[in-house]
Formats: structure tokens, sequence, C-alpha cells
């Protein structure tokens, strides 16, 4: 990679803000642009000292590698003006396919648990051996001389295709993004196996995943999971309100007992392709042990904390099946509260396509509250509402505004999960703010 400023179009994105990271720490030179409007990824980027710039066309000059994020086309003023000038103008896919091709490379994929299964992975690997690696949290670290890299691989338009990683894991495969995969499930399915087939040593898959499960590839595929045709299988399980443990078992041959700091079923199966890859790696057992048990989380995933009497939580589900799993990991660390759900859908187009199995999903909770509809950059409207959504859901589904969110003052000692990909943490805030004004010793 040459000597140049690489210029990030969109640098506050989980993606770019990881990767231009990743690229300050490898010393290179970085900046970016982006709107106003602050976001959670914003504090890293000044911490490690990257200026983030205004969208403005002046930014392009020569002497500039532009990085163009995914949610921008070519009529954008930065990239039009870098176009017109001739400046090498790269995208984040491919940026990150050539970054990783110098390492030992694991891609994550999956529709759901590729940003909590990457940051497990990296943190696992980094207390054993140099790993860099890159979350879609917004975290990014690299290392010159590593020995790994771990990734977050996203399927959305097809945008992993990018990589050639030497191991894949694909957490599941379900239908999602039916703004782009028109096809249904099949089309998602191809996707995820064109993927594995550029993948070189390994491929993990969740084994009770029907759709994961019909994939064909060359390379050798490993299943996880708790049946006993897994190749990778945890029986014994454990789950209290401090964590999970279970047995590993590898071909028929147990490899010891493993404990993790983490809630829901759903973590016990993101632990076995970590410790998969370990294995494969040859790592010791007992060290991805020890390094399993100190991993605290990544961002935005199952993030707690405590104001007043109650339990806040604040998670990225906005899918069913990531619904559900948050509920369960909040049911197992706190079996006695009332769970509380507060929910942001996420585009009109999920949630239109997917709005009986949204109800299924947010009845697991005690109460159900519901906010307006997030819209998308490519979708800012549609024949949807959240109170069509609402009128579905039994234990609840009524629809708070940020000007009114009262109704959640009656509830006390509760676990209060908010959720969303879009801005659930404005609702947040706001319930925090009243919550701490009505409780002022309680902090």
């Amino acid at each position: 990679m040459e000597n140049t400023v690489y210029h990030f179009v969109g640098i506050k994105g989980t993606g770019m803000s990881a990767l231009a990271l990743i690229l300050k720490d490898l010393g290179y030179e970085v900046q970016g642009s982006d709107i106003d409007k602050y976001t959670f990824t914003q504090r890293g980027l000044e911490q490690a000292g990257i200026k983030i710039l205004p969208f403005d066309e002046e930014n392009i000059h020569e002497g500039l590698t532009i990085v163009k994020g995914n949610a921008f086309n070519d009529d954008q003023v930065e990239i039009k003006k870098a176009n017109d000038m001739h400046l090498p103008v790269i995208t984040y896919p491919e940026l990150v396919g050539k970054l990783v091709s110098e390492y030992t490379s694991i891609g994550i994929a999956g529709s759901h648990g590729k940003t909590s299964t990457t940051g497990l992975l990296a943190h696992t690997l980094s207390g054993i051996a140099k790993t860099s690696y890159l979350i879609g949290d917004g975290t990014g670290k690299g290392i010159k001389d590593a020995k790994f890299f771990v990734f977050e691989a996203d399927e959305y338009r097809r945008h992993f295709l990018a990589y050639s990683p030497d191991y894949l894991i694909i957490t599941n495969i379900d239908f999602d993004h039916p703004d782009y995969f028109f096809g249904g499930i099949n089309d998602v399915v191809d996707a995820f196996e064109s993927e594995a087939r550029k993948t070189k040593k390994g491929i993990f898959i969740w084994g009770e995943d029907k759709h994961a499960k019909s994939i064909k590839a060359d390379t050798p595929i490993y299943t996880y999971g708790l049946d006993e045709s897994d190749y990778i299988r945890a029986t014994n399980i454990k789950r209290t309100v401090k964590g999970s443990s279970f047995d590993v078992s590898i071909d028929g041959e147990n490899i010891g007992n493993f404990q993790v700091p983490l809630f829901g079923e759903h973590n016990v199966l993101n632990s076995l392709a970590v410790i998969g890859v370990g294995h494969m790696e040859k790592l010791d057992h007992a060290l991805i042990n020890r390094e399993l048990q100190t991993f605290s989380g990544v961002k935005r995933r199952f993030s707690e904390k405590k104001v007043a009497d109650q339990v806040i939580i604040d998670d990225y589900a906005h899918h069913p099946q990531e619904i559900k799993a948050t509920i369960d990991a909040a049911r197992q660390k706190y079996p006695d509260k009332k769970i509380i759900a507060v929910f942001q859908p996420h585009t009109y187009t999920r949630t239109l396509a997917l709005m009986d199995d949204f109800a299924k999903s947010l009845d697991l909770a005690d109460e159900v509250y519901l906010t307006n509809i997030f819209g998308s950059i490519r979708e800012a409207h549609g024949d949807i509402t959240s109170k069509d959504l609402g009128n579905k859901i039994h234990k609840g589904g009524n629809v708070l505004t940020l000007d009114d969110m009262s109704p959640l003052l009656e509830y006390h000692n509760t676990v209060m999960i908010f959720m969303g990909a879009g801005d659930v943490q404005k609702y947040e805030t706001a319930y925090e703010q009243l919550l701490s004004t009505l409780n002022p010793n309680q902090q």
C-alpha cells in the first residue's frame, strides 16, 4: 500500500471508523469526512487523532486515496470530485480484502451475531498471539507483524465477496435486507455459498441452521452446535446468572470444560465457533478457555447500566431472531425481574416483510413498547407504521414518542431493553433523564 493520505468518505460508519483506526495503527496517514451529527464511533477516531471534516468537495485534493463508504454512490460530492480528478477511489470491502490477505484471516459472516462473534474471537486470539481486528461496532486494531486478522464480513449487497479469507464462520443464514435480496432466502444462501467457495482453509457453520447446512464448497466444512452430529459440540450446558459453562468435544473427543461470562444460548454457539478456529490453528485449549473468561462484550450488544432501581440494556437487535436472543439473555441474567422491551423498527421493508415474526419475538418480553419506524438513506418512508406492528403484539405494543416517555415510569425494579439499529438511544437517554430527575438520590 503506497505512500498517500487515506481519505474516508463516511468515516463515522461502524466499519469505516474501525478500518480507519487499523490503517492509523499500521502507520498510514488517515483522515475522513462525514455529517456533523455526533455518533458513538466518533470518540475512538478523535482519541486516535484522526481528523474528521464535514462533507465538502474542497476536502478533495492531490495526494489522497479515497476510501468510499458502502452508503455512498459516485454522485456524492467528494467522490464525484475525486473521480473527476482521477484520484484512486477504493471501496471499503476492497480495502479490507487487500489488508487481510497478508495475515491468517478469519471472516465472520452471518445474518445475526457477526459483531458479537468477531469481538469474542478477536479478544480470545489477541490474548494468545498478535491479532489485528475489525469489528462492526466501530472498533479496529492494526498490528504490523500480527499473525491473525479477524474481521466482520457483511453479506449486504454481497460486499463480502471482496474477501478470500483463510477461515470463514457462518453464524446463521436468515432472510434479512429485503431491499436487496429480491430473490428471497435462496438469493441470500447463494451469496453465502459464493463466499464459502472463496475460503481457503476451513468453514465453520452452525449445524442446526438448515440454510447454512445446505452450503457446498471444496474447503472442509465443520459444523458446531448442540447436536450429536456436530463436529464441534457443546454438552452439559449450565446457564447461570454469572454466565455459561459447557463441555466441548471436537470430532467426538472431549477437549474440556469452557466458561464464558455471557448470556443466552447464542453466546454458547458463538463460543463454539471461536474454540473451533483456535483448535484448527493448534492453539492451547486452556489458553482459549482463559481468554474466553475475560471477555466483556462489544458496543451496543447487551450493554448494561443501572439507573435508579432499573437495569437498562442497550442492544442493536433489529431482526426477530436477534430480539429473541436478547430477551433470552436477559432472562438468564435476571430470572426474577420483569422484562420490558422498547423496540425501534428499522426500515419499512424489513418491518413489513417480517411483521408476524417481530410480533412473536417481542411477545417473549413481559411488556412491549414501540417507537416510530426508523427509515434509511435509501428508504425515507413507507406504507406501514409502528401502530400496525403494535396491533399484532399481545404484550402491549403502544407507540412511544420522544416528548412523552412517561408510560415507562410505571415500572420499578425491572429490566428495560432498548433495541434497534437506528437511533433508539435517544429514547433511552430521554427515559434515563426522566428517571434521574425523579430519583435524584439513586444515581
